[in-house]
């Protein structure tokens, strides 16, 4: 307990070392004594071996608490008026991710402080204090807002200590970090980021002017420059230019990519999109919504336990560098059930427990299913198919039934042969388990069929929309009735799920020409004791 209390009060000390209004250059030193003393003692607070009241951290957090902006329904609109650049956390207790935000927070503001960066750090509590959420623009939790001359501008990025400095260095005038030694080149390294090196002579020409607008308009990755060629050296040893250079280093074996096209902020920024991603991207809450909308449209993503993976990391990078920046390759472990089990619930695949490799064209929302061996040879025909556009999309399907009741199951591999392509007029009842209404209807529709019955040119079935697909069954309400016409197939009319037993099957002597004479029987209950709202719809409902 007088671990967390204390690993509280860091939290509250760390955020305070951020306003600060003095600039260093990245050569001087840092400024960062405080910010050691206090990790010491948070390291010690965790061994347990810290004494009742905290021994010298009481004294540092003293000093920290004087400088925290802690703000509340009465000075949070101030704040923003009163500080040329302040960064804000709007948070709930409650808020898992909110808690989960806190510590990285904390730890960009600290670098933020060691940099010497000008803006103050603030916390709001927006359920204590709604007033002021509302005030200045926190709307949900957690919610990061960074004020520049009272401008807000909204964090979309990712819950990361190097995600957030950048953003904010960006934002607050800083798109491009200079580097004019060796010692601070290594020192940057050791931050283990992704990054974009730039050599340019004296910083000058129009090259440099692109460099400079595509570090402004990238607000993730960050941007670095020198001058000298031997300080570009110790961040990408392969640089042979003396004039100009651009590459992409990233903090993985496939490290170094060099930059081969037109020195205009558009290239560039194609060039950083298409690379700042590794081989294989392990997939987590963090990332989730910079995989969804990376520029690589065509993703390939492996599902399985960890130490599976391990056998096949090594297969699925050597695919992977064949297709890169063509196709991207992510890692999801099917331990982490709600990363996993989203996806493949698409699938139908929710319960598989061996290692699956799927595929997702995000342009226009087309799924792929490896259904052959896991190996190189079947890996990489998967991703040429998927990259020509030849490989067949999938479709969720149940086994195929091997009996045909009164009103047949259709699924997703027998909708073209029962359905499209059958000689007879379908009516087809679609259906959810969860469906509220769909039980009721879908007594009606056993009704019918049984009044139906015995007619050759006519026959009732019904499809789990949960569990089965097909690309021209696109229905978004449940339960949801159609009649296919045999001599059209393309235009099922639609009909009201309000209709009543006699209404449907008036309708189905409409369109088919039936007469009383050639039906079998009238309708169980024909005074529809099941929904008896109206007759149907406008019959010429289509689809």
């Amino acid at each position: 307990m007088r671990a967390r209390r204390v690993g509280a009060l860091l939290l509250l000390a760390v955020l305070a070392l951020a306003a600060s209004a003095a600039r260093l250059d990245l050569d001087d030193d840092d400024d960062s004594g405080v910010l050691d003393e206090l990790l010491a003692i948070d390291e010690e607070a965790e061994r347990g071996g810290l004494d009742a009241d905290g021994g010298g951290a009481a004294e540092a957090v003293r000093r920290a608490q004087s400088m925290v902006l802690a703000l509340d329904n009465d000075n949070a609109r101030r704040a923003v008026e009163d500080h040329a650049e302040l960064l804000l956390l709007g948070y709930a207790p409650w808020c898992e991710r909110s808690a989960q935000l806190m510590p990285r927070f904390a730890e960009a503001a600290a670098a933020l402080r060691a940099m010497g960066s000008a803006v103050a750090f603030a916390k709001l509590d927006g359920e204590r204090y709604p007033k002021a959420a509302a005030a200045v623009g926190v709307r949900g939790f957690p919610t990061v807002l960074l004020f520049v001359n009272g401008t807000e501008h909204a964090y979309q990025g990712l819950h990361t200590k190097d995600a957030i400095v950048t953003w904010v260095r960006k934002k607050t005038g800083v798109p491009v970090i200079r580097l004019q030694s060796k010692d601070s080149a290594e020192e940057f390294l050791k931050k283990d980021q992704t990054f974009v090196i730039g050599l340019f002579k004296n910083f000058e020409g129009a090259e440099h002017e692109e460099f400079v607008k595509t570090a402004t308009t990238d607000n993730e990755v960050q941007f670095v420059e020198t001058s000298d060629t031997s300080v570009a050296k110790v961040l990408f040893p392969g640089i042979t230019s003396e004039e100009k250079f651009v590459g992409l280093v990233k903090s993985e074996p496939e490290r170094f990519e060099k930059f081969d096209g037109e020195f205009e902020e558009k290239a560039i920024l194609r060039f950083v999109d298409l690379n700042k991603f590794p081989l294989i991207t392990v997939f987590t809450e963090l990332n989730s919504g910079k995989v969804y909308s990376s520029p690589i449209k065509l993703q390939v993503f492996t599902f399985s336990e960890a130490y599976d993976f391990e056998d096949l990391e090594s297969m699925v990078e050597e695919i992977a560098r064949a297709f890169k920046t063509k196709i991207m390759f992510i890692y999801v472990d099917t331990a982490e059930e709600n990363l996993a089990k989203p996806f493949l619930t698409l699938y139908g695949l929710e319960s598989e427990k061996k290692p699956t490799v799927t595929a997702f064209d995000t342009s226009n929302g087309a799924k792929y299913l490896m259904e052959a061996d896991i190996n190189a040879k079947n890996l990489r025909e998967f991703c040429l198919s998927l990259l020509d556009g030849t490989l067949p999309p999938y479709h969720k399907s149940e086994p195929v039934p091997q009996e045909k009741g009164l009103v047949e199951k259709v699924v997703g591999r027998t909708f073209d042969s029962s359905v499209l392509e059958s000689h007879q007029n379908v009516f087809l009842e679609v259906h959810t388990p969860w469906c509220v209404d769909c039980e009721a209807i879908s007594k009606n529709v056993e009704k019918l069929a049984k009044h139906f019955n015995g007619l050759d040119n006519l026959k009732f079935a019904r499809i789990d929309s949960s569990v089965n697909e097909h690309p021209k069954l696109k229905v978004n309400n449940y339960p949801t009735l159609f009649l296919y016409l045999a001599e059209d197939k393309s235009n099922p009319i639609k009909l009201s799920k309000k209709s009543s037993v006699k209404g449907m099957a008036k309708l189905i002597k409409e369109k088919l020409q039936i007469s009383d004479v050639e039906t079998v029987a009238a309708p169980d209950n024909v005074k529809d004791d099941v929904e008896t709202v109206a007759a149907p719809d406008n019959v010429k409902d289509e689809l």
